[in-house]
């Protein structure tokens, strides 16, 4: 798996956001042509590979994200992104990587394949709705099931999630722009304040979750900013708050909006301001089929045991992941696999410190074969 690590550290140097790929899809596209397979370009920066086209068993789809994030790294490795202000801080250049060494090792045992492969190349994970693109331009025709996982940093190595039902949350953001009467400072009573109106609305959505709903219920509500740009001895006209929900399904989704609603008009309303809320959908809920996550579990189990089953995780994470879109369409099931076998490998997901734990690449080269039906490789040096 060497040459996979090698490529796997050449992409980390060189990052790009969300549909501008364009250096990493031509990196791709160059090494499935040194394997001889087929591929298309599908949504401009992504990338179809199939295998055993004509095979008649079902037809089995495994993907990859390939973007980065606008993050400066701050790992001062000798692989560090080269590009300021980018950085794959969440893992797809390792993603990406063992997409590829499994094209290498399925290439070499295609004619063993009873159904065909697919191998997706994502663009835009990273909020993009790159996984929607790709559908609305074929990306899915024709495949029956598809398989995607995530590296953790918070699970240790060698474990894995793979839950029947939701794996990781759905996503929204929200604004909420708060109408008031600006003035001095020294005059209050001639004012209608609006930041004092969003402290009181900030104060009062974080009881939503608490007190809306039942214990047992994963979500999260966070006002993440208020912007209300004045002077020291100024009371604005307007403050706007931004916040993030996360939600296991899509109920919960409009409950959550619509207590938002509720709480800050009410809010406002006691607080002689006026609001407006907007709601911005992002992703829904990664829920996996049942048939095809017992299938992951078993594929995993056969090389790592039972014991690999990480119980003390309990999902849904709360993060999200636009996988979800083609677990929408199509039968299919998404894994969490554990990093963490040290301080080089606990940093967080999106941290300017995080970076892929290369020895997943085998690991996850293996499960991806025995998903297609092959035996998997053994570690060679390449």
């Amino acid at each position: 798996m060497d040459a996979a690590r090698t490529l796997r550290r050449r992409l980390h140097t060189a990052p790009e956001l969300g549909w501008d790929e364009h250096q990493t899809a031509v990196m791709i596209r160059e090494q499935l042509d040194a394997l001889q397979m087929s591929w298309r370009a599908v949504a401009g920066t992504g990338t179809l590979a199939t295998l055993a086209a004509d095979a008649t068993g079902p037809h089995i789809a495994l993907r990859g994200d390939i973007d980065a994030l606008p993050i400066t790294e701050q790992t001062g490795l000798d692989y560090a992104s080269a590009v300021e202000g980018r950085m794959h801080a969440c893992g797809h250049d390792g993603h990406t990587a063992t997409l590829l060494a499994t094209a290498a090792w399925l290439k070499q045992h295609e004619a063993e394949l009873a159904g065909s492969v697919t191998l997706i190349f994502q663009p835009a994970e990273e909020g993009g709705h790159g996984a929607k693109a790709l559908i609305r331009e074929g990306a899915l025709d024709g495949i029956d099931f598809i398989y995607g996982w995530h590296n953790w940093p918070a699970i240790p190595f060698g474990k894995i999630v793979c839950p029947d039902g939701p794996i990781m949350c759905g996503n929204g953001t929200f604004d909420i722009t708060v109408h008031g009467r600006g003035g001095h400072a020294s005059q209050p009573e001639r004012c209608a304040d609006p930041v004092l109106a969003a402290s009181a609305i900030t104060v009062n959505l974080q009881q939503v979750v608490s007190r809306r709903l039942a214990p047992q219920q994963p979500a999260v509500l966070s006002v993440t900013s208020i912007r209300a740009e004045s002077a020291p001895t100024v009371t604005p006209d307007c403050a706007v708050l931004g916040g993030s929900i996360r939600v296991a399904d899509a109920a919960t989704r409009e409950r959550l909006n619509a207590a938002i609603d509720e709480v800050a008009t009410a809010t406002a309303r006691a607080y002689g301001v006026s609001c407006e809320v907007v709601h911005y959908p992002r992703y829904e809920a990664t829920i996996n089929h049942p048939q095809a996550a017992a299938f992951m579990r078993e594929a995993w189990a056969a090389d790592h045991g039972a014991a690999a089953f990480d119980r003390a995780f309990t999902p849904p994470a709360m993060a999200s992941e636009d996988f979800s879109d083609y677990l929408r369409e199509i039968p299919g099931a998404f894994a969490l696999i554990g990093a963490d076998d040290g301080p080089a490998h606990q940093h967080n997901l999106h941290s300017a410190r995080y970076d892929f734990n290369d020895r997943l690449i085998e690991s996850v080269v293996r499960f991806y074969s025995r998903l297609v039906g092959i035996a998997p490789p053994h570690e060679t040096k390449e």
